[in-house]
């Protein structure tokens, strides 16, 4: 497992649609290494803070095994490495291979596991393309956040290693799959909820589910 690329990029204005917007999706690969910092990269910025950054989404990364299915579906477009607006490139890792949780040493950096991504608005914007984020959730191919648990630098080439594994055993497949499109599997809800690296907005959300599940 390592990294293919490391990507970052500032905010930039748009026209989407006849509308204005700002958005921080558009990120490019650098060649030097980049300090992973406790709320993002050196270098890179979020620009809608209500909904992106924050520490348990400090750093986004997106598996490089997903590009083949894209560049197939969507053959008119072009993907590069960054397309997602994922700071980390992976290589042989993927949402079926990772727990929430799990703690991961990339370079010098110390990451922590929390969610996958939930697509927004603004990968249409990236790509022009409206039912864009329908396509990326309806994919499954959703990449996942990392939280920092130590700071450090990071580069193209760099080896990702496994530090520890939740015990819980909750991939993050587990939870785009919950949330989207089994949303009666309560036994699943309660080992994702049971996670102690689960933010808290995920766990609200399982826990009304669970609960409006009861009383059905």
């Amino acid at each position: 497992m390592h990294l293919l690329a490391v990507s970052v990029g500032q905010p930039q204005v748009v026209t989407w649609r006849g509308t204005s917007v700002e958005t921080g999706i558009f990120k490019a690969p650098v060649a030097e290494p980049v300090m992973v910092r406790t709320l993002n990269l050196d270098g890179d910025r979020q620009a809608d803070l209500t909904v992106h950054g924050g520490a348990a989404k400090a750093v986004y990364a997106y598996p490089s095994e997903h590009y083949a299915y894209w560049r197939s579906a969507l053959p008119e477009l072009s993907f590069g490495w960054g397309s997602f607006g994922e700071n980390l490139t992976t290589a042989g890792l993927d949402e079926d291979l990772v727990y929430i949780g799990d703690q991961l040493r990339v370079g010098q950096a110390e990451l922590v596991v929390t969610q996958p991504r939930l697509p927004c608005v603004k990968l249409g914007v990236r790509f022009g393309r409206p039912d864009m984020v329908r396509r990326f959730l309806a994919s499954r191919r959703t990449g996942f956040y990392l939280a920092v648990q130590r700071e450090g630098p990071v580069a193209a080439g760099d080896p990702i290693t496994v530090i520890a594994r939740d015990a819980h055993a909750v991939r993050v497949a587990d939870v785009t799959r919950v949330y989207a499109f089994e949303p009666e599997d309560q036994d699943t809800m309660r080992r994702i909820i049971a996670v102690p690296a689960l933010p808290e907005g995920w766990r609200t959300h399982f826990t009304a589910q669970l609960a409006a599940l009861a009383g059905a």
